[in-house]
Parts: structure tokens; sequence; C-alpha cells
């Protein structure tokens, strides 16, 4: 059973940092799609930041508009855990983020392959 196991979220103030952690498990996932993807109460599940292996075997990464510039978004683990650091964080950025991999290319909510649980994520101004 492929497990995604995520960590790091917690409650931070506005301006603060955060670092969020996905470690895979049942399996090698050094060349699927991985990122995030957050879900606030009464919104639909939302696209932060991905990361993708590339033909030269590096990692591309992709960012939502909304948290250009604040986060960034890495492989660790020869490729089979990602980790995402928010800075600068706002109130706006309070939700549930889920770790998600793909064997695809795009990380899309429709063809993603496996969901971690989800952390929390709480921002005060």
């Amino acid at each position: 059973q492929v497990q995604l196991a995520e960590s790091g979220g917690g409650l931070a103030q506005a301006g603060g940092s955060l670092t969020l952690s996905c470690a895979a498990s049942g399996r090698t996932l050094s060349t699927y799609t991985m990122g995030w993807f957050r879900q606030a109460p009464g919104k639909e599940r939302e696209f932060v930041a991905a990361t993708k292996r590339s033909s030269d075997r590096q990692y591309r990464v992709d960012y939502a508009n909304s948290v250009k510039g604040r986060f960034s978004i890495f492989r660790d683990n020869a490729g089979n855990g990602v980790q995402m650091r928010m800075n600068s964080l706002k109130p706006e950025d309070t939700a549930v983020y889920y770790c998600a991999a793909t064997a695809g290319t795009t990380l899309t909510a429709g063809i993603v392959d496996y969901w971690g649980q989800g952390t929390q994520v709480t921002v005060s101004s």
C-alpha cells in the first residue's frame, strides 16, 4: 500500500514561516510528479505547487500565482519525498494541505494517484 506521510503543519503568525514535509512509502516515487494542494473551509481543493521530473533527471517546479515568491518546493530523499517552505504567510493561506503524487506530468486533482491525509496550517493575523 502506497502512503504519503505529511508533517510540519501548525500555527503561525502572519509573516511567519512553516515547512511542510511529505515522505512516500510502499514504492519509489522518484519519477512521479509530487506536490501540494490545499483546501480551506467552504472552498474547493486547489493546486499550490509541484515538482516535475525532467528528461535530464532534475526536478522542475511550478507554483500557483497566489504563492509565487513566498513558497519554495523541492524534492528530498532522492526524490521520494517533497518539502515546501512557506514564507511570508498570510491568513488566507489557512487550509488543510495535502501532499499528492501522480505518474503523469501534470499535477491536477483529477489524476492524482496518491493523496496524503492532510495537515492543518493555520495563520493568524
